[in-house]
């Protein structure tokens, strides 16, 4: 079959992107998926993205890792959809959409989109590390020396020695100042360091500030593929109105065959 599909990027988290309102993607097939966000025999990407009707919202958003497997939230890829929605004609500026962790509100500004994430009401705080989930599980462990840090080595040893089969997205982080710091990131289902994490650049700047590197409700992120923000409050150790805030930018349109 012809498949058209839209690449889209946020911070270098790049995602294939399908109009499935009328139901003809064949969501099961694992095989094709990963095909599509293959970077040598397909499009190339970090996931797969599907648009479909809801009920309960706007659009509903079904997110795959280039695996081929579906997957849990995705915070780049709900930024995304959120431009990829106007680009449609399925919202102006303002949205409410579906997504597997529940309903998502998300205002955009140009290629700026604001996307409040889900209430996180537990991290916890462990010797060398922090774990959260929000949206989808992260570890969040400080490092030094992070531009020479192995990233895909040294976080498969942590998806895997801690977490199994089901496995955790692992966050390498430095301070740079009171209220920003640097990241890198494995992500299960890549299987490998991506540019950006939305959800854990969100599960980075909650975890610095439960384990009290900053005072600061206003965090910024620096990613190896761009800048993010998050904000939020924080009351008894719950975190609410989280938002994670960047650019997400259409990258090209084409037709595939499949």
């Amino acid at each position: 079959m012809q498949l058209q599909f839209y690449k889209y990027q946020g911070t270098g988290n790049d995602f294939v992107l399908i109009d499935n309102r009328q139901q003809l993607f064949p969501k099961n097939n694992t095989k094709l998926v990963a095909f599509l966000c293959d970077r040598k025999f397909g499009i190339g990407a970090d996931g797969l993205i599907l648009l479909e009707n809801d009920e309960l919202s706007d659009f509903k958003m079904v997110y795959y890792n280039s695996d081929g497997n579906e997957s849990t939230m995705c915070g780049n890829g709900g930024r995304c959809i959120v431009a990829f929605a106007k680009k449609l004609g399925v919202i102006e500026n303002d949205t409410t959409f579906n997504a597997i962790d529940g309903l998502h509100a998300a205002t955009i500004n140009k290629d700026l989109v604001t996307l409040q994430m889900i209430d996180v009401d537990e991290v916890k705080e462990k010797e060398k590390y922090i774990f959260l989930d929000t949206g989808s599980p992260h570890h969040v462990q400080i490092v030094k020396d992070l531009a020479k840090l192995d990233v895909a080595k040294e976080g498969a040893k942590l998806r895997y020695g801690i977490y199994g089969k089901e496995g955790s997205n692992i966050n390498f982080v430095s301070p740079v100042n009171s209220n920003t710091f640097q990241i890198r990131t494995y992500e299960r289902g890549v299987e490998d360091e991506t540019l950006s994490c939305g959800t854990g650049v969100t599960a980075v700047a909650l975890a610095m500030h439960k384990a009290k590197v900053t005072e600061q409700n206003h965090i910024h992120i620096n990613t190896e593929g761009g800048k993010l923000q998050v904000t939020f409050f924080e009351n008894e150790g719950k975190y609410t109105d989280v938002y994670l805030i960047g650019a997400a930018n259409f990258v090209f349109k084409g037709e595939i065959s499949c």
